[in-house]
């Protein structure tokens, strides 16, 4: 698929997830594609990663793993695009409603304004309980500021992650390129643990996932920036100055970017010292500003949000129009 087919794939898939989502009646009866992915890698991880094997030879075998995975996830997803195209022009329609599912606008708005919501109705109990829904650090450790910074991180994490990435490699290269894009995150998230069991099995996934994500983290502090310049309560040059000066720091080559312009638009601090489970993670801030955040802190995070998204689906939209000129 060239650009004149693939860029306005992009501006339908993000139209059509913004305006819809993924119905939970459609999750409840078939799942979704990130979840059968889910169980393809489970299925790989359990047969391929045996404890007595190896360090070297685990690390083969998830390299294979993962070899397996994109072969199946692209040749799978070549057919579905294959079949689409089959119907000429008309075609791109049900293709950007698969492509689209992989996606994540809406649900993303959605799981981190639960996290405010909880706070304002609920106190830090039900902040802390939707936070947990999107975090994996220990919620019980969160004080209000703390549930509010990890709302806000995830919700810039994954921005970059879950809306900014799978764009870039559905406009480079069509679904094939989205699914296998998709693959390598959800592998990364399963598998890609510097745990007994996955350091070495889990390694492929990993890095290949820090490579995939590089341009899509430095898009997304960039979209970022520009969506607080056009906003009079968010600091641009602030998330310039963040993203210059801390971005590198973070322990992640690529969530420092996202985090540390959202940081300097709201005038926050985040990242820094956290705890997953029982494990204390010690990490360098992201932004100079307070580390007292709170629910009003989250709205204004989803509103830059939201204005990035905009302007996401404006770029996409200009890259479709100049490659069918």
């Amino acid at each position: 698929m060239n650009l004149s087919a693939s860029l306005p794939l992009l501006v339908l898939a993000l139209t059509m997830e913004a305006a819809f989502g993924y119905p939970q009646r459609f999750y409840a009866a078939i799942g979704h594609p990130v979840t059968w992915i889910g169980r393809l890698i489970g299925m790989l991880d359990r047969g391929l990663n045996r404890e007595t094997d190896s360090f070297a030879l685990r690390k083969a075998m998830g390299i294979l793993a993962l070899v397996l995975l994109l072969a199946i996830t692209i040749a799978l997803s070549v057919l579905l695009q294959r079949l689409c195209l089959s119907f000429g022009p008309l075609g791109l329609l049900p293709l950007a409603l698969l492509a689209s599912t992989l996606i994540a606008q809406r649900s993303l708005y959605e799981h981190v304004a639960r996290v405010a919501e909880g706070l304002e109705l609920d106190g830090l109990e039900g902040g802390r309980q939707a936070v947990s829904m999107i975090v994996g650090r220990n919620p019980q450790t969160l004080d209000e500021a703390g549930v509010s910074r990890a709302a806000i991180e995830s919700l810039a994490e994954n921005f970059s992650d879950g809306i900014v990435a799978p764009a870039f490699w559905l406009g480079v290269g069509g679904l094939p390129g989205i699914a296998a894009y998709k693959a390598i995150n959800t592998a990364d998230s399963m598998i890609g643990h510097r745990t007994p069991r996955h350091l070495a099995f889990g390694w492929a996934s990993a890095r290949l996932d820090d490579l995939v994500n590089l341009p899509a983290s430095r898009l997304t502090a960039l979209l970022l920036i520009v969506s607080a310049a056009l906003d009079r309560s968010a600091n641009a040059a602030g998330a310039w100055q963040a993203v210059r000066r801390d971005a590198r720091k973070h322990r992640s080559p690529n969530a420092g970017w996202p985090e540390a312009a959202m940081a300097g638009a709201l005038g926050l601090r985040l990242a820094g010292p956290r705890v997953y489970g029982d494990t204390r993670v010690e990490d360098h801030w992201m932004g100079d500003g307070r580390a007292e955040a709170s629910a009003s802190d989250i709205r204004r995070a989803l509103l830059l949000y939201r204005r990035s998204c905009g302007l996401l689906w404006a770029l996409a939209a200009l890259l479709a129009a100049a490659a069918l000129l």
